[in-house]
């Protein structure tokens, strides 16, 4: 008897053992799928194994089996790199790169969006007569990626335009709202890549985003309409900004490839994108993104754009919105062209005025309705919300009985400008006035608000709120005065474009250049309103919006009308006439201003300068780089054998014999970074010298040019060998060094600027010049 219990025991323990087991082996699984993330697999195509008889796909996955059974290829490269993209695990990935053929295993990374009068500010209401509306300028195609398109916008109107172009070789997919119909002799293309982003953070929600080309957010279509929009009469937002809209390439053809979603825009799609962008054709890429900065052969936009490069197509990326601080680029690759942004000549004036009898400006776009006709009490923030950042009007932070029927004053920071106002409205205030803060100074973007409400620059702000702790009864008011033209002065450098020096190569100046990215009108989704706030149920055709990403295709576009002009030329002679003719003055001699000091902007804040496209059009000579240049130029950076087949695709190998220079590389301007030294520990202030070398390509008529230095200071001596230049023919290429001479300094020393010109009386072919000790 004493035995039963016992076996009965026996048996009930093996359930739970095996229960136990079970459980075991899922957490374990379970920690084995967490620990997955993508990848980009880099190959060299030259070791593939014979016995694959030229198949590239089955060596991939004959290699990608080794490490997994279970893993599969999200992409397969053709063009960007030779490789695929796979989601492992660390130890996967790390075997992986140990397999023969292997030249690196990259972990994905995870790219931001950088988010009527452009024309006019531009010099383009006379295209006509600079700009021949020819067929070669309609066989231009412009490829965007970025949130995809929303094709009913009147600025895919594809009316005059002839057939699509013979070279397009792409396609317009269907998807959720979404058909191949909604393709036309204008939006010729369209496609989306997915598999990066639902691989890492699941299945798109397609009650919320469609799994289409189809824009739900708006900022694609912005920038695809900025780019190549078509002429649109009587465009507005809310009657701000009244005209005719129009993008910079009219006639050029637009093509989109949506890789960035709801939680972002992932690098195993964007390469997808730039690979098929390639092969479709495309003679323009946009891309108003950004990621973190990595060397290049490890950052899967350069490298998309190396073999975009190489294929002739010019590649224009926006700068970053991290500005006014240094070293705060993206995009920094030398075969990109790297665009800031600048404001316009128009602003949209709202006051605040006070019950002291004191008004300030402001900008903002609301449209609804005024308030009443008379002075309302006004709070700070701060004073009406119990949680310590109550001043920055966060969601649910404001008590609705100390702001009711009143304006609110809230401090810019960590939410979204509109957000603040829609925080305002639900607890009952009646307008808001946005201060800034010191990280924003004095630079006001206007937003289509959902209440009556201005934004202010940072000294008004202090001013209102010493007025608000100071008054026993504060009370204020806003008037809107819609749109003004004619501001001065404009352009000034917005403070949220990003600057340089370059981290990645200090001798390679960027941003190359800057364009208009300052409340930009254009095409705008259907599907959101102007915030873009979920509680905002207005629907416009055109929006008005900030950022480096509005000046990228600009550029863009520009590039396109370039193109057309003179379909011969190489990117980098597209880039170099934007670059040296652009202008680093107002018509009353001062230099651009910072809009983040006040002062005079520098090359790491512009670059080559604003962008003049007129001018472009006829530069005089071009500074011209080929692959092989910037081949060398990665030599010059020591980068390994495998480091530039990822790049390059291709088996390539420095010349021993030959000595390489980042200097060398035939870059439109000059970023010159001597080694800081301490005076006080050598006793003395001992000079180096280091030396440029480029060639100038005649790209008008015959001409003698003839050099003009401007010196950043009397210690920099700076030496250009000849002094001039004679062109007796079209493509005729000169050589010339240039030799700067300075001091030892230390790095704490502020970096000096000055300016090298080549003039024949008809053409000015500018570049910068920054100096620094590192």
């Amino acid at each position: 008897m004493s035995e039963k219990p016992q076996k009965k025991l026996k048996m009930s323990r093996y359930p739970v053992i095996f229960v136990v087991a079970a459980l075991l082996s899922l957490c374990h699984m379970s920690v084995a799928m967490e620990k997955k993330k993508t990848y980009i697999i880099h190959m060299s195509k030259s070791q593939m194994p014979a016995t694959f008889n030229d198949d590239h796909t089955h060596w991939y996955d004959s290699s990608l089996r080794s490490v997994s059974d279970s893993a599969e290829m999200l992409y397969v490269y053709n063009n960007v790199v030779h490789g695929f993209s796979a989601r492992l695990t660390p130890q996967e990935a790390e075997s992986l790169e140990t397999q023969p053929g292997i030249l690196s295993v990259l972990p994905e990374l995870k790219y931001q969006l950088h988010t009527t009068r452009t024309p006019t500010f531009l010099g383009l209401d006379k295209s006509a007569d600079f700009f021949p509306e020819s067929d070669a300028m309609s066989d231009v195609i412009i490829g965007v990626l970025d949130t995809g398109v929303w094709p009913e916008s009147k600025s895919f109107d594809d009316s005059g335009l002839g057939p699509v172009p013979a070279s397009w070789r792409g396609q317009c997919e269907s998807g959720t709202n979404f058909s191949s119909a909604n393709c036309n002799r204008k939006l010729i293309g369209a496609r989306y890549f997915s598999r990066g982003y639902e691989t890492t953070l699941g299945p798109i929600d397609e009650s919320k985003e469609s799994k289409s080309p189809r824009d739900d957010d708006g900022h694609g279509t912005h920038t695809s309409t900025t780019a190549g929009g078509s002429v649109v009469q009587g465009a507005s937002l809310f009657g701000y900004a009244p005209g005719t809209a129009r993008g910079m390439a009219t006639r050029a053809r637009v093509a989109v490839y949506k890789v960035c979603w709801v939680g972002g825009c992932f690098s195993s799609d964007i390469l997808a994108a730039m690979d098929k962008a390639i092969d479709d054709n495309v003679n323009v890429l946009s891309l108003s993104l950004g990621g973190g900065i990595s060397d290049y052969y490890r950052d899967s936009v350069a490298i998309g754009a190396f073999a975009a490069m190489e294929k002739g197509i010019l590649v224009s990326c926006s700068a970053g919105n991290a500005g006014p601080s240094p070293y705060s680029l993206s995009n920094v690759a030398p075969w990109i062209t790297t665009v800031g942004a600048g404001t316009l000549d128009r602003d949209f004036p709202a006051y605040v005025s006070l019950g002291n009898g004191k008004n300030f400006s402001g900008v903002s776009l609301y449209k609804g309705n005024s308030l009443p006709n008379k002075m309302l009490p006004f709070v700070y923030a701060g004073n009406a919300s119990n949680m310590t950042n109550g001043n920055l009007c966060m969601t649910g932070t404001l008590i609705p009985e100390k702001v009711k029927g009143k304006i609110v004053l809230c401090d810019r920071g960590i939410n979204a400008r509109v957000q603040k106002g829609s925080v305002v409205k639900a607890a009952g205030g009646a307008g808001m006035v946005l201060t800034n803060t010191a990280a924003n100074g004095e630079e006001l973007v206007a937003d289509a608000h959902l209440l009556p409400a201005t934004a202010v620059g940072q000294k008004t702000g202090d001013v209102i709120r010493d007025y608000l702790t100071s008054d026993s009864n504060p009370t204020a008011t806003i008037l809107f005065e819609g749109t003004k033209v004619g501001i001065e002065p404009s352009p000034v450098v917005a403070a949220f474009s990003s600057r340089g020096p370059n981290s990645i190569t200090p001798e390679i100046l960027k941003p190359d250049i800057i364009a208009p990215g300052v409340n930009i009108l254009a095409g705008w989704t259907g599907a959101v309103g102007p915030t873009g706030l979920e509680e905002d149920d207005r629907r416009v055709g055109f929006n008005i919006i900030s950022g480096t990403s509005m000046s990228c295709p600009h550029v863009s576009g520009l590039a396109a009308l370039l193109k057309g002009a003179h379909p011969e030329w190489s990117p980098a002679a597209i880039r170099s006439a934007l670059m040296t003719t652009a202008y680093t003055a107002y018509k009353n001699g001062r230099a651009i201003q910072d809009v983040s000091t006040g002062k005079p902007s520098t090359p790491f804040d512009h670059g080559a300068g604003h962008v003049d496209p007129v001018s472009a059009l006829n530069p005089g000579l071009i500074y011209d780089i080929t692959a092989d240049d910037y081949l060398n130029f990665l030599c010059a950076l020591n980068y390994t054998p495998s480091q530039i087949s990822s790049l390059a695709r291709r088996n390539f190998t420095c010349n021993e014999s030959k000595k390489f220079s980042v200097t060398d590389l035939n870059y439109p301007s000059f970023a010159v970074s001597f080694p800081a030294e301490s005076a006080a520990r050598t006793g003395s202030v001992p000079s180096s010298s280091i030396k440029y070398s480029r060639t100038l390509t005649n790209v008008g008529p015959a001409g003698t040019y003839k050099v003009t230095v401007t010196s950043p200071s009397s210690s920099v001596r700076i030496m250009v060998e000849p002094e001039t230049l004679s062109f007796s023919q079209m493509n005729e290429k000169k050589l010339y060094t240039v030799t700067f001479t300075a001091p030892s300094m230390s790095s704490s020393t502020t970096s000096i600027f000055g300016r090298i010109e080549w003039s024949d009386e008809k053409h000015v072919v500018g570049s910068p010049v920054a100096i620094s000790w590192t």
